[in-house]
């Protein structure tokens, strides 16, 4: 893995003979058009979509050759990694403990970014932290700080959308392509029966709305690129360990495994959307 620093005139019966000749030419050209429309309808009955959903599942996913990671040191990050370069991808990392990249500092990112060049079809950010400076995950409204739920949104959600801002440059834009941003399962408001993890959750669901809205964005000018929150499950960590109760849990390894799946079967079709590890769409 290599770390930062990429058309006149004719007789009558010349006259009627072009006319002939269109006539013909016209009467083919409609055949051909009601064919092409008979194939298009027959694609939107199988696939059960919209004209533009039909074609655009048709587009071929990624073919990854270059990939960059944002917070290739921690377990997920490092994780990714090690398996893309297994499947023979090139890897450029950043990290605050490799790089000094600071994600939560704007200047940071654009100067780390900045020394890029590119192009990458995929950019993968995998930075965030459960617990900062020691608070847990709330129970209770009542154990919520300003300071906790203003760190958690810096790091989970302001964090990724600097990166987004500034790593959009080094996206192909007719090429495929994939951004992709670590969110978590707690983020969706539609999931969420149990309340709690006031501060986690609500950073979660801002990286969510950042994600969305940028892939509005930049579907206007990347029209093959795919970009995504995306939810690994439960990864077995030193953090995770005392919040997985019953819950089941994967090692980094086996959740890389499962993320490198999902990058390749992404197409423009999947842009803006929130998917887990198996590929399954999760509500907002």
């Amino acid at each position: 893995m290599r770390t930062g620093l990429r058309r006149g005139a004719a007789g009558a019966g010349a006259e009627g003979g072009e006319t002939a000749a269109r006539r013909a030419g016209g009467r083919a050209a409609s055949g051909v058009r009601g064919m092409v429309a008979t194939a298009r309808a027959r694609v939107r009955q199988a696939c059960g979509t919209s004209a533009l959903e039909a074609g655009r599942a048709l587009s071929t996913s990624i073919a990854m050759t270059h990939a960059l990671i944002i917070g290739a040191s921690g377990g997920i990050g490092s994780a990714v990694a090690q398996e893309l370069e297994r499947r023979g991808v090139s890897v450029t990392g950043l990290s605050r403990s490799g790089n000094g990249l600071d994600v939560t500092d704007e200047a940071s990112v654009e100067e780390h970014l900045g020394r890029l060049e590119g192009p990458y079809d995929l950019i993968f950010c995998a930075t965030g932290a459960l617990e900062i400076d020691g608070a847990s995950p709330e129970k209770t409204i009542r154990d919520l700080t300003p300071k906790a739920i203003a760190d958690q949104v810096a790091l989970n959600a302001i964090g990724p959308a600097m990166v987004l801002k500034h790593a959009i440059r080094l996206v192909p834009r007719r090429e495929a392509a994939v951004m992709a941003v670590l969110s978590a399962r707690v983020g969706s408001i539609g999931d969420n029966g149990l309340g709690g993890w006031y501060s986690y959750r609500t950073a979660k669901a801002a990286v969510n709305q950042l994600v969305h809205s940028a892939a509005i964005e930049f579907g206007r000018t990347h029209k093959k690129l795919s970009c995504v929150a995306l939810h690994p499950g439960t990864v077995e960590t030193a953090f995770t360990a005392k919040y997985a109760d019953n819950h089941p849990t994967v090692s980094a390894a086996e959740a890389a495994g499962r993320l490198c799946d999902v990058f390749e079967q992404l197409t423009p079709a999947h842009s803006g959307r929130f998917f887990d590890y198996a590929m399954k769409e999760i509500p907002w």
